[in-house]
C-alpha cells in the first residue's frame, strides 16, 4: 500500500474523526449541542449531502480551472481523469459546468475514493492546498448547518408573499463556488442570529457621528439623523468584531434593544427594514470574507453612489419599461470603509402587487417549480438576454448574477420585467456612451473601462455562466435555453462573441490558491451553443 493510500485510508477511518468527521464538522457539531440542540440531529443528517455540495462545486474547479499544475485532462466514458504535475492521477464523473446538483460524490485520487472536498484538497498536495482545504471544511459544515435550519422548500408549495422570504429559500449560496457558505470568523450563534437562511430578524446598531466626520452621498433620511449627528446602521457582527476601539465602544445601540430591526438578505451584509412600513434595503458594512472577498463598502462607492444612481436610472428609461434599477437612496462613509452604510429602494417597489406580480430574485427561482419548463426557461433567457445585451450595447456591464438580478413574474409565473440593484461593481465605457449620445456620468475609477473584453465578462461570466447557468441547472437545459433566445437578439460583435467562442467564468478556486494575485481570475468553459 502507498503512503498516500495508506495516510487516506487513516484519514477516514480515524476515530477523531467520528461521528461527524472533520474538524470544522466537529467543532459546529459541538457549539450547535451548546447553542441549539434542537438542530443537532438535523445537521448530522446533512453532513453527507453537503459534503457531495461542495465535492461537486470543487470537481468542477477541478475539471476547468487553468490550475498551473493540472497538466492534462483526459475525458473517457466513465469519466473525466486529470494528471498533476507531481504525477498524481485523479479520476471522477463527467464534469458539467452548469450543473447544480450535486453530482460528484467522491472523487479518486490514486486510486483512492475521496466523499470529503477538504480531504481531497489536502491529499493533492499542491501549494497553499491546505489553506484552501480550511475553507472548504467550513464551508462543508455550514452548508450542513444551514440545510438543518432551513430545509428545501416544495417548488410545488406556496410561493412567499414577500422579498425577503423569497432571499431565504437560497439556502445553499453561491451555486458554483466551492467556498458556497464560507464564512470565517462566524461562530455557530452569529451564523443562527444573522444568516437569512436561518429567518432571524437581525437588529441592526445605529451609530451616531457627527456629519462633518462622514461622507454623504445622496439623501440620507431624517429617520436616520439626530440633529447635527448620522446615524449610521451598523450591523451587529461589525460592531462587536470590528469597532472595537474606545471611540465606538458603547455607542452602537444595537444590542441593546434599540436600533433596527431587519431581515437578513442572501447578501448577508443587505437587510430588509422589519415592519409593515419596511423602507429601503440597507447595505452595512461586514468586513468578513464570504466566499472569494472581504465584504465591506469602499469609499470610492460612496463617493460615486448618487452620480452612479441617476446615471443607471435614466439608462433604465431608454428600455421601454423592460428594466427598473433600484435607485441608491443615500449612502454614508465614516471613519473610512469599516463605518458606512447604503440605503437602496426596495425592489418590490417595481412591481405591481395588485395586479398579482411579484420580485423574485433569479437565484430564487430554482425553488419554484417554473424552472422545469423548457419554455419558461427559454421566455425567461429572451427576456435576461435581450435586455442586458441592449445596456451592453449603449455602454453598461452589468454584474447580472443571481442575487443582483431579479425578475417581475406575472400572475401566471410569466416573466414580464427585470430589476436590477447594486450598482457597486458595473463596468461603464465611456466610447460606447457617446457612441450612442448618452453623457457620461461624472465617474472615474474601477468602474469606468473601454476594453471590451472587461465588458463581457463582467456580463457574460455573471449573467449567461451565472444566472442563466445556475437557473437551467445543466450545460444541456441551458444549451436549449440560449439557442432560442439568440436568435432575437441583433447581430452585433457582441452577439457575435457570445454565440461564437468559449464563455467567461471567475476561475474561482484558483482566485482562493492564488492568495498573492489581486483582482480576479478568469479562464473559459465550454459554450453550450457551440
Amino acid at each position: 500500500m502507498s503512503a498516500r493510500r495508506r495516510r487516506a485510508v487513516l484519514d477516514r477511518s480515524s476515530p477523531r474523526s467520528s461521528p461527524h468527521g472533520t474538524r470544522a464538522e466537529e467543532s459546529v457539531a459541538a457549539e450547535l449541542e451548546a447553542v441549539r440542540p434542537r438542530l443537532a440531529a438535523g445537521y448530522a443528517a446533512e453532513l453527507a449531502g453537503a459534503r457531495a455540495a461542495v465535492l461537486t462545486r470543487l470537481w468542477r474547479a477541478l475539471a476547468y480551472e487553468p490550475l498551473p499544475w493540472v497538466v492534462r485532462r483526459e475525458r473517457g466514458s466513465d469519466g473525466l481523469t486529470l494528471e498533476l504535475a507531481h504525477g498524481a492521477r485523479v479520476h471522477g464523473p463527467p464534469p458539467d459546468t452548469y450543473a447544480t446538483t450535486a453530482y460528484a460524490g467522491q472523487v479518486e485520487l490514486d486510486g483512492v475514493p475521496y466523499r470529503h472536498p477538504a480531504r481531497l484538497m489536502r491529499a493533492l498536495g499542491v501549494p497553499h492546498g491546505a489553506e484552501f482545504a480550511a475553507e472548504l471544511d467550513g464551508s462543508t459544515a455550514s452548508l450542513a448547518l444551514s440545510r438543518a435550519g432551513r430545509p428545501a422548500p416544495d417548488p410545488a408549495g406556496p410561493w412567499p408573499r414577500t422579498g425577503w422570504e423569497w432571499e431565504q429559500r437560497v439556502v445553499d449560496g453561491h451555486p458554483y463556488h466551492p467556498g458556497c457558505r464560507s464564512r470565517p470568523g462566524f461562530t455557530v450563534a452569529e451564523q443562527l442570529a444573522y444568516a437569512p437562511e436561518h429567518g432571524p430578524v437581525v437588529r441592526l446598531g445605529l451609530l451616531p457621528v457627527d456629519r462633518a466626520e462622514c461622507l454623504v452621498a445622496g439623501d440620507w433620511p431624517g429617520r436616520l439623523r439626530d440633529g447635527g449627528r448620522i446615524l449610521v446602521p451598523v450591523h451587529p457582527w461589525q460592531a462587536r468584531h470590528v469597532l472595537k476601539s474606545a471611540r465606538m465602544e458603547g455607542r452602537c445601540a444595537g444590542e441593546a434593544g434599540g436600533g433596527l430591526a431587519a431581515h437578513p438578505l442572501m447578501a448577508l451584509r443587505t437587510l430588509a427594514p422589519a415592519g409593515p412600513d419596511g423602507g429601503p434595503h440597507v447595505k452595512t458594512a461586514l468586513s468578513t470574507r464570504l466566499t472569494s472577498s472581504v465584504r465591506d463598502i469602499s469609499v470610492y462607492s460612496i463617493e460615486t453612489a448618487a452620480a452612479v444612481s441617476a446615471f443607471a436610472q435614466d439608462l433604465a428609461a431608454r428600455l421601454g419599461g423592460l428594466l427598473h434599477v433600484t435607485r441608491t437612496v443615500g449612502a454614508v462613509s465614516a471613519y473610512a470603509s469599516e463605518l458606512a452604510a447604503v440605503l437602496r429602494e426596495p425592489p418590490e417597489h417595481y412591481a405591481d402587487a395588485d395586479a398579482g406580480e411579484r420580485v423574485v430574485p433569479v437565484a430564487a427561482l430554482a425553488t419554484t417549480g417554473l424552472v422545469r419548463s423548457a419554455d419558461w426557461l427559454a421566455s425567461f433567457a429572451r427576456l435576461a438576454l435581450t435586455v442586458c445585451m441592449r445596456v451592453l450595447e449603449l455602454g453598461v456591464a452589468l454584474e447580472a448574477h443571481g442575487q443582483n438580478l431579479l425578475v417581475v413574474l406575472g400572475p401566471d409565473g410569466a416573466p414580464r420585467r427585470l430589476v436590477y440593484r447594486d450598482l457597486a461593481d458595473i463596468r461603464i465605457s465611456p466610447v460606447r456612451l457617446r457612441r450612442h449620445g448618452i453623457p457620461v456620468p461624472p465617474v472615474a475609477g474601477r468602474l469606468v473601462t473601454d476594453d471590451e473584453t472587461i465588458l463581457r465578462r463582467k456580463l457574460y461570466g455573471s449573467l449567461v455562466c451565472g444566472a442563466l447557468g445556475a437557473t437551467a441547472g445543466s450545460a444541456a437545459a441551458l444549451g436549449a435555453a440560449l439557442a432560442k433566445a439568440v436568435a432575437d437578439l441583433p447581430a452585433g460583435p457582441d452577439r457575435d462573441a457570445l454565440v461564437s467562442q468559449p464563455l467567461p467564468v471567475k476561475a474561482l478556486t484558483l482566485m482562493r490558491l492564488s492568495p498573492g494575485t489581486p483582482g480576479d481570475l478568469w479562464t473559459g468553459v465550454d459554450n453550450p451553443l457551440t
